[in-house]
């Protein structure tokens, strides 16, 4: 696994530098911008949070003169407002800023709003993947390294697994088309890895914890 700091000059979109001969791009994707406000910086929890307190604050005052009464009611209206515009903000900056790229021998992520980081994740050093599917149809493609190799878990998130702190795990996160991305991974990565063809088709057979390549579908 390598990772590269960008700065202006990109070989190609996503990419650091030029793909070595017999390399070619399958699939680019981004996250959804809506997904990640309401799955990973969680805007319709917080909005509910903001929208109870603000219920609470007015049965408080609601015994007080009618000027002390809405006064501080707007001011908590317009932070709570504030505070749900800016984590708006991020996720669509950090939607905009980000591009998944699946090659024939590797996956690719350049992720960052401030500092843009180019993590190379070539398919030898995965030992599995996992993919999370969420109600509204997007979904992460979870990736598990293999052998003793770590990513900080601050350097990837929001492109990670949520609470997997130990040892975290890169993630694709709220991609529109999960399944169409999963399959052409899946492929890929058993055409770069001819041993595990046969592993791949008893899959049928093995229990969906122990398959190289698993689908699961988000609670």
């Amino acid at each position: 696994m390598k990772a590269h700091h960008e700065h202006e000059f990109e070989a190609a979109p996503g990419l650091p530098e030029k793909l070595p001969q017999g390399e070619h791009i399958l699939w680019q994707g981004a996250p959804s911008a809506r997904a990640l406000a309401l799955q990973v910086f969680h805007v319709r929890m917080l909005s509910g949070y903001f929208a109870a307190m603000l219920l609470v604050q007015g049965l408080y005052l609601a015994g007080e003169p009618e000027g002390l009464t809405w006064r501080p009611l707007l001011l908590s209206v317009a932070a709570a407002l504030l505070a749900l515009s800016l984590l708006g903000s991020v996720a669509w900056f950090a939607a905009r800023n980000t591009l998944y790229t699946i090659t024939n021998r590797r996956v690719v992520m350049r992720i960052g709003i401030v500092l843009t980081l180019t993590l190379n994740l070539p398919f030898k050093g995965l030992s599995a993947a996992a993919v999370r599917t969420g109600r509204d149809g997007t979904g992460d493609i979870v990736l598990d390294l293999a052998g003793e190799d770590r990513i900080g878990w601050a350097h990837l998130w929001p492109h990670a697994r949520p609470w997997a702190l130990r040892k975290p795990q890169p993630s694709l996160r709220c991609l529109p088309d999960v399944q169409q991305a999963a399959a052409i991974l899946q492929t890929a990565w058993l055409a770069a890895n001819p041993g595990l063809r046969a592993q791949a088709d008893q899959a049928c057979a093995t229990p969906r914890s122990q398959r190289p390549m698993s689908h699961h579908a988000a609670a």
